[in-house]
């Protein structure tokens, strides 16, 4: 009886041993279990910023470059009958911003050169005035950052295209370079507004 009264009392403190341990380990694995669900739950959080500032960064350049687009081609009219073009350029300007659309138009190119020079954003030579251009892309929007941003696209775009004598063939390689650069930020208005606001200012 007392042997099994022994093994009794062992077999007791055996489990009492384990549900001491079983005990320790929860204290000590839960609380890890808890921290990495928070890391977690910081990350997504963390995660869902960035991604919801990234899309504002992007909508609003965007809108942006909307507004750009619009105050630049707004004596699209005045250049056409100085220039004596025809109505088809509108549809280069139409589709300005379609993602993939080249314009191969001579007579759009002269276009753009005829409404750069009235809003005076190109130098004598041609190229981008970075002054002017700065001053216009503030007047509509753009902040410090984003307004050196565009005046460093198009001055990167006027060194990688081929020379061209031809200045309405010029203008023509860089826009076309920088149209590409600001699809590939994802920069680009979105074209059935631009469509419809460009309709309204004719």
């Amino acid at each position: 009886m007392n042997k099994h009264l022994i093994r009794n009392k062992q077999l007791k403190h055996e489990d009492n041993i384990k549900t001491i341990e079983n005990n320790v380990k929860f204290m000590i694995y839960r609380p890890s279990k808890e921290i990495d669900m928070a890391v977690k739950i910081r990350n997504i959080f963390v995660i869902v910023l960035i991604t919801l500032a990234v899309v504002s960064v992007i909508y609003a350049s965007q809108d942006i470059m909307k507004e750009m687009s619009i105050n630049y081609t707004k004596a699209l009219e005045a250049c056409k009958d100085e220039m004596e073009l025809p109505s088809s350029v509108n549809i280069d300007f139409y589709n300005f911003w379609k993602k993939g659309y080249k314009i191969t138009n001579r007579l759009t190119g002269c276009a753009l050169l005829c409404l750069s020079t009235k809003l005076e954003l190109i130098d004598p030579d041609g190229n981008l005035h970075h002054g002017n251009a700065y001053e216009f892309a503030t007047k509509h929007g753009a902040d410090d950052d984003l307004a050196k941003k565009l005046i460093g696209l198009v001055h990167e775009c006027e060194n990688s295209v081929e020379p061209n004598n031809d200045p309405c063939l010029k203008i023509l390689d860089v826009t076309h370079c920088f149209k590409t650069e600001i699809h590939n930020l994802n920069w680009a208005p979105n074209m059935d507004v631009m469509v419809g606001e460009l309709l309204a200012e004719v």
